[in-house]
């Protein structure tokens, strides 16, 4: 067999003359798998982009659930595309070990693209839900329209006299029905106006205002209005008036005047209570008013004093009494009990003034004590003494009284030794008046008597005193 030359070439064998052209084959149909796939992912992501810009301008919440919807799919067909082409590119390397390993690099650079553009698209649709949900307009409550009064009735009858009277009365009127003006004060309560009246008794009456002018009305808060129209009083407190005719006036500013300094207050009837007060001691000062006081009428100079409480105490309650009814004509009722109806002003605890507009005589309240079957042991003036007295019998206590001034005791003295009267006795023929003590001692033993000359209606202001002292013996 001859041998053939150098420069020829080997036969090859029928098996591997094959094998190049294979391998080749799958490279390339596997590149243009990659490709393919690529390109789909792509166009898939370029429409879902598109899809969610759309959903962003329209505000559509629907829109972007669809490009939700879209993207999942389309995922899913990629990754089986990649899912594919490695089996593919695996089948070729068991079939050729030598060819080398470019494509599964090139794969692996495919597949990370594929991913970031397919978890792209999710992300973008999430924005975009969240866009449309900050884009779509906050829609406001819708106020409920409030019933408003714009047609008027028919004229009605007029109201009477009468009628009104019962209108602008509290607690009266009900139902009472026609037509008339007032005038009030306008007030807006609840959103609508309303009118609000002084009626007779001084008590305030609300009206609601209706008709075609119920919008104008509340710009007048605070004015004086006043309407005409069809009166209702559908309450004993107010009513409904649907108004045809209304004028307005400006508030003006009040002013406020002061009361004059002279001015005295209104005189009214006192009290059961408040006579108590003015007859007390030490109580009631600067009361008041009209009443009827009881007492025994006494004179200092020429001026007359009723005593109403205390008397011949240091507690003594006592009033001059001026007026008309302070005649020369009462002389003759001096020691005696009178009531006299007047003005009382107390001005201390003391005493005060009656301006008197009626007097009348009174019997005495208190019973006098016999001294016929008694023991009666007298003092004479000023005169610093000790006596003895029996026990349940009686001493006497004789002082001149003058103008102005009066003689008392200590109260707790006067309990003691037993005070039972303190008498005036005017002096003979316009001489000094005189002032006698009456006791009748029920406890034994020594007590000391002090004697004030205090003033008429201050008993704190004494000019002179004296002491006695009382030995009551049994």
């Amino acid at each position: 067999m001859a041998k053939p030359k150098s420069g020829a070439k080997k036969a090859t064998p029928a098996g591997k003359t094959g094998a190049k052209p294979a391998a080749k084959k799958d490279k390339s149909a596997r590149l243009d798998l990659i490709k393919n796939a690529s390109k789909r992912v792509a166009t898939s992501t370029t429409k879902v982009v598109k899809a969610v810009a759309e959903t962003v301008t329209k505000g559509a919440k629907s829109a972007a659930k669809k490009a939700a919807a879209e993207v999942a799919p389309e995922k899913g067909k990629a990754t089986e595309k990649v899912d594919k082409a490695e089996k593919t590119e695996k089948v070729a390397a068991t079939k050729k070990s030598a060819a080398k390993p470019a494509p599964a690099a090139k794969s692996a650079t495919a597949k990370a693209p594929a991913a970031p553009a397919a978890k792209a698209p999710a992300g973008k649709a999430a924005a975009g839900k969240a866009g449309a949900k900050a884009s779509a307009p906050a829609v406001p409550a819708v106020e409920k329209p409030r019933p408003r009064a714009t047609k008027l009735p028919p004229p009605g009858e007029p109201l009477t006299k009468r009628e009104m009277e019962q209108l602008l009365t509290a607690g009266e009127g009900r139902g009472v029905t026609g037509e008339g003006s007032l005038k009030g004060r306008l007030v807006v309560l609840n959103e609508m106006p309303n009118l609000v009246v002084v009626g007779r008794d001084k008590r305030e009456l609300t009206f609601l205002l209706q008709g075609p002018d119920q919008e104008v009305l509340p710009a007048y808060v605070n004015h004086k209005v006043s309407v005409s129209g069809l009166i209702r009083k559908t309450t004993n407190h107010g009513g409904v008036v649907d108004v045809r005719k209304y004028s307005a006036k400006k508030p003006e500013a009040e002013v406020v005047e002061a009361p004059p300094a002279d001015t005295e207050p209104r005189l009214r009837y006192l009290s059961p209570g408040e006579v108590s007060m003015v007859t007390a001691a030490g109580m009631g000062a600067g009361i008041k008013g009209f009443a009827a006081v009881r007492g025994n009428l006494e004179m200092t100079g020429e001026e007359f004093v009723l005593v109403v409480s205390n008397g011949g105490t240091r507690q003594q309650v006592s009033f001059l009494i001026e007026g008309k009814a302070a005649v020369k004509g009462l002389r003759k009722f001096v020691g005696h009990t009178l009531q006299v109806m007047g003005v009382v002003d107390k001005t201390s605890g003391w005493g005060g003034r009656i301006g008197a507009e009626n007097v009348e005589p009174r019997p005495s309240e208190a019973r006098a004590v016999s001294r016929d079957e008694m023991e009666l042991v007298h003092i004479e003036g000023e005169v610093p003494t000790s006596v003895d007295v029996k026990l349940n019998h009686g001493l006497t206590v004789r002082l001149p009284e003058q103008p102005g001034f009066t003689w008392a005791i200590e109260p707790t003295a006067a309990k003691r030794v037993g005070l039972r009267e303190a008498n005036f006795e005017p002096g003979p023929n316009g001489g000094p008046a005189t002032r006698e003590f009456f006791f009748t001692p029920r406890n034994p033993g020594t007590s000391e008597v002090e004697f004030f000359l205090a003033k008429a209606l201050a008993p704190g202001l004494v000019d002179r005193s004296f002491k006695i002292n009382v030995t009551v013996k049994p």
